[in-house]
């Protein structure tokens, strides 16, 4: 065992790194990583047999952590698998540390089982790939894999963060003998990396101020991004102080009183030109407001600012003038702070056109007053109407996690004003895949009591992620059962084809009982408004893990959300 000693020093270097959680699909060529790791005794290892719902668990806590969580599995086809989630990971700029084990090079195409290409296997969905040699006995190859253990943590956790992959080839024997010790060497060296701290000149700040005095409207608009206290703090006093509308979806995180939360149901309709920003200031990263994005590219500002820390010029509004990398919070405390002083030396106001505010607000009040009219006039029993009843029977310091498809949008039109103590979906890719798993590994570290909103169709796709011993006690999960891909009958396109039962919606008759049954969950189901009041009263207060299933009908799931859209169009 001694030739892998590199591997247990490999364990040590992330333990000493910082990292202490560690998700493990099991395989015999990656035994002597997993013992490593699971014999440390620093780490909390979550085992899940799918590598698939492995990889999502360990997104949902680093998501939650905001640290890198390691990643291993065995040889071939098993690395594929933790794919989705390492593209999620990339575009969502989470940390990971992927790790898989590999067979020697010279083992390819011979046969030789689980031998596949593994170098680079995740292409350009990771910051960097790596590969160690496998002769570990060879003084190069120790210096080389503790130096690129360290480099692949580091940069994990460097802004834009996000996966970093090692591909670990394993030569036989990589079985302990038995009372063999796992003692990391006297070779381990921690190599620790300091970030740069940017310092932009005052020429730099001075033509932003020219920019912002020169536009009377402005709007701050923010895409997907985790609860920020500090980012949220200065918003709202530049929203209160300045008069400045401040917009973002649910995934956004913003929790200003006065905040644009219902710009998709009003930005759609006709004479809201007079919205248009002369500045245009957006943070994070993707918006789910179609109409917003749509409004934008058609009335373009004169000045987009966009803040973040992407690797990547992000512009999907087409019409950034300004990339500032950075985090939001600091670059506002320091406009805010160089604005101030300088209104206070001029003995001046800002310049900007407060009744550009009241009628962002106005649409906005008039939007929600319109939603809850229309959702309390709901008769028939849908997605729409049982979301609805879920929502107002939320308490606060619950965590949500939406699925994608209808689920985000449903939530992004009825949750807004609940106070959560965070928002999260996997917008990364905005793909169905790994939504339970997502929530399953966030619920396991956040202790908060946690919600997962998810159709039928993304919960059978990834319900092997409950394959796990210890499911979270503090999480609820709600399935939408309509039947099928209800979103396909709702755009534009495949709604009006024959085809679209069979080769789009999918339609099936399954059931989330089944799965609750094998894996120990409470159940309880819902087909109408009848007793619905005491069953989500039930559900929500059982203690422990639960599940609450609604059948609903796509026809009329269908016909209540372009009734509710048409109304406020």
């Amino acid at each position: 065992m001694a030739i892998l000693q590199p591997l247990i020093d490999m364990a040590e270097i992330c333990f000493q790194q910082g990292i202490r959680h560690v998700v493990i699909s099991p395989g015999s060529r990656s035994a002597a990583l997993t013992l490593a790791f699971a014999r440390h005794g620093g780490f909390q290892p979550h085992v899940c047999i799918d590598e698939r719902s492995a990889g999502f668990i360990a997104l949902g806590i680093a998501q939650q952590i905001d640290s890198p969580v390691v990643l291993i599995c065995t040889s071939g086809s098993a690395a594929y698998n933790f794919a989705p989630a390492v593209s999620e990971a990339f575009f969502q700029q989470i940390p990971l540390l992927v790790l898989t084990a590999d067979r020697p090079k010279e083992w390819q195409h011979q046969y030789d089982g689980q031998t596949i290409y593994q170098t680079g296997i995740f292409g350009q969905h990771v910051k960097r790939s790596f590969e160690i040699s496998p002769d570990y006995q060879h003084p190069d190859v120790q210096w080389a894999i503790n130096r690129v253990t360290n480099e692949a943590v580091n940069l994990a956790s460097i802004a834009p963060n996000g996966p970093v992959h090692i591909n670990v080839p394993i030569r036989e024997p990589f079985y302990p003998s038995s009372g063999e010790d796992f003692r990391p060497s006297d070779q381990v060296r921690v190599i620790k990396r300091q970030e740069n701290e940017a310092v932009w000149p005052q020429t730099v700040w001075e033509e932003l101020l020219d920019e912002w005095e020169n536009a009377s409207n402005i709007l701050i608009a923010g895409g997907q991004g985790k609860p920020d206290s500090a980012l949220n703090t200065v918003l709202t006093r530049i929203n209160e102080e300045w008069q400045i509308p401040v917009l973002g979806d649910c995934i956004a995180n913003l929790s200003g009183r006065e905040f644009i939360r219902h710009h998709d149901l009003f930005l759609g309709t006709k004479g809201v030109e007079n919205l248009r920003p002369d500045l245009l200031i957006t943070f994070g990263m993707s918006f789910l407001s179609k109409e917003f994005k749509l409004f934008i590219r058609k009335n373009p500002p004169k000045y987009h600012w966009h803040l973040g820390e992407d690797a990547f010029l992000a512009d999907p509004f087409q019409s950034v003038t300004r990339d500032i990398p950075g985090k939001a919070a600091s670059f506002f405390e320091k406009l805010f702070e160089k604005l101030d002083y300088q209104s206070f030396v001029e003995n001046s106001d800002l310049g900007h056109d407060t009744a550009f505010h009241t009628l962002w607000l106005q649409n906005e009040r008039n939007a929600r007053q319109k939603k809850h009219e229309i959702a309390k006039n709901l008769t028939m029993f849908s997605d729409l109407s049982l979301l609805d009843i879920i929502f107002k029977y939320i308490k606060n310091q619950y965590q949500l996690h939406i699925a994608n498809s209808m689920s985000v949008r449903y939530a992004n039109l009825l949750a807004t004003e609940n106070e959560w103590s965070g928002v999260f979906a996997n917008r990364g890719t905005s793909g169905i895949d790994g939504c339970v798993s997502t929530a399953i590994g966030a619920a396991r570290v956040t202790g908060r009591p946690t919600l997962l909103i998810v159709g039928d169709v993304a919960f059978l796709y990834d319900r092997n992620g409950l394959l796990i011993d210890d499911l979270p006690r503090n999480l609820k999960i709600v399935v939408l059962n309509n039947s099928g891909g209800n979103i396909f009958r709702m755009i534009d396109g495949p709604g009006s084809l024959p085809e679209l039962e069979t080769f789009f919606e999918t339609r099936h008759s399954f059931s989330a009982q089944r799965t609750c049954e094998d894996s120990g969950i409470a159940y309880f189901g819902v087909s109408g408004k009848e007793g619905i009041d005491i069953v989500i009263q039930n559900f929500l207060d059982f203690d422990g893990i639960a599940l609450l299933e609604g059948f609903t009908d796509p026809v009329e799931n269908t016909r209540a959300w372009r009734e509710l859209k048409r109304a406020l169009h």
